[in-house]
């Protein structure tokens, strides 16, 4: 490592240096401390654009006992850092500002798999899909179904607390953790609820799920199955306005069949994938399209499928389409799951927005995103989980075009306003990080996010993990020796 690389001090706290790298180096190995702007680039960003955030330095251990190592040499330094997955979260949670950020896609093991009893413990690392992938020799897989699940980690999923488009049947990641054994910002190692899905006491692991990095980091989580539904049927249904697209998810939801998934995807959305390599042979000429699988048993499945085609048609849906297989129904998901790679041929940046209104009101929501973006002359693509009312709002734009640029966030924050207005909120999935920050103040009075701030304390006192995320900082203070931690990272101080 150069000698040139960082400053070399005495050790002062909170200082990113020389002799920190090196005694990273020396738990991890010297190829896994990176520190040159060049090795920093790809860590600058997470799946959403728009905010870059260079780290000080980037560590890469690759077992528990490294992790714990790391986190309880940053505690003695009092150097804040960052945990980092796969990088796919779209909020700007992972992006460490001249701090450490600590990757976690080296520990990958499924450690164990209990089929009997339907659980699976696994290191933080694992990819979402690679562990449906090793348990479905037991007629199982893991619920929880985010879009980037081929890419997106386990311990990412617990710290947004991930959904998904089957949440709507099965839950958010929240719903399928049992235990986590995670190592505090204090290098202490704790143990949060019970391997046998039961405790006593304080829901900690429910406190923990969703935590955005910022209680601490999971080393191992042990995680519920679900057995594979005995049938599935997946229904695409096309209609040529938005309004009746929404008044069919209403519908359907009023019968009381609960449909494993029910998305929405709008013209924009269906024109980018069906313009790509993920085209699934959705109608271009379509307003909007609904894509509904609903499984379970085989008896009464064929009655529940009968009456949604039928809402579906009543509510306007020109043509109703029910996957005939395996192959056909994987097509079909594939252009939603690819729909936010899909938009990337649009534009190079893209704005993806998160908020939950209630279902009877996505009409006049949908038609006042359109307003929005039609008077501030932005092009919004819609593609959302329709069932429990968790929108995607899009905007694909070029970065380099300041005007635009402008436009686009003031869009952005007028709709994010409008969810709120008709009594919603502003994540569902994607977390707070940096993005939603200044809107926490719509949904959370004073005292709700001082009490936020002294959950967190119980976790991390100094505030030192992933500071300055998802609470705003002029509500809870963060940790005064970051900025200068930033300083000095670059060679400035």
């Amino acid at each position: 490592m150069s000698a040139t690389a960082l400053p070399s001090t005495s050790n002062p706290p909170g200082i990113i240096d020389q002799a920190l790298a090196d005694r990273l180096a020396g738990i991890v190995g010297a190829k896994r401390v990176l520190y040159r702007p060049s090795e920093l680039l790809t860590y600058t960003s997470d799946g959403l654009p728009s905010y870059h955030k260079q780290p000080g330095l980037a560590v890469f251990p690759g077992t528990r006992d490294e992790v714990v190592a790391v986190v309880r040499v940053l505690a003695e330094r009092h150097v804040p850092f960052v945990p980092r997955g796969a990088g796919t979260g779209l909020s700007g949670g992972a992006l460490a500002d001249g701090l450490v950020l600590i990757g976690l896609n080296r520990l990958t093991r499924i450690l164990s798999i209990d089929a009997e009893n339907c659980r699976a413990v696994v290191e933080p690392g694992v990819v979402n899909v690679a562990l449906s992938r090793a348990v479905a020799q037991y007629g199982l897989h893991y619920a929880p179904d985010p879009s980037s699940q081929a890419a997106c980690t386990i311990g990412g999923n617990v710290a947004e607390n991930a959904g998904g488009p089957h949440c709507l049947k099965y839950g958010v990641t929240t719903n399928h953790v049992v235990a986590i054994t995670a190592v505090l910002p204090s290098g202490e190692i704790v143990e949060l609820g019970d391997t046998e899905g039961e405790h006593e006491g304080y829901d900690l692991v429910g406190a923990f799920v969703g935590s955005e990095g910022c209680f601490g980091i999971a080393l191992q989580v042990t995680v519920r199955l679900s057995r594979n539904a005995e049938a599935v049927r997946t229904l695409l249904a096309d209609f040529m306005s938005l309004d009746s697209a929404a008044r069919a998810v209403s519908g359907v939801v009023a019968t009381g069949i609960v449909p494993a998934a029910l998305e929405m995807i709008d013209q924009a959305t269906i024109r980018a994938v069906e313009s790509s390599i993920y085209a699934a042979g959705y109608p271009t000429d379509a307003s909007a399209a609904l894509l509904i699988e609903l499984d379970g048993a085989a008896a009464g499945l064929e009655h529940d499928v009968a009456t949604v085609e039928s809402i579906c048609k009543s509510s306007g849906a020109r043509t109703v389409r029910i996957a005939r297989d395996e192959a056909e129904r994987a097509r079909l998901w594939q252009g939603r799951k690819k729909a936010f790679g899909a938009m990337g041929r649009v534009s190079s940046h893209l704005v993806v927005q998160d908020a939950v209104v209630p279902r009877t009101r996505l009409p006049e929501v949908l038609e006042r995103i359109h307003e929005i973006g039609e008077r501030h002359r932005v092009r919004v693509c819609n593609v959302f989980h329709a069932g429990d009312g968790n929108l995607h709002p899009n905007i694909a734009y070029s970065a380099a075009d300041a005007d635009e640029t402008a436009r686009v966030h003031l869009a952005m924050r007028e709709i994010m306003r409008a969810c709120v207005d008709v009594g919603g909120t502003i994540t569902g999935e994607h977390g707070v990080g940096l993005d939603k920050l200044e809107y926490m103040a719509l949904i959370f009075s004073p005292d709700s996010l001082a009490t936020m701030c002294a959950l967190r304390e119980v976790f991390d006192p100094e505030r030192r993990a992933n500071p300055g995320k998802v609470v705003p900082m002029h509500a809870c203070r963060e940790w005064t020796a970051a900025p200068a931690a930033r300083v000095t990272s670059r060679g400035r101080a």
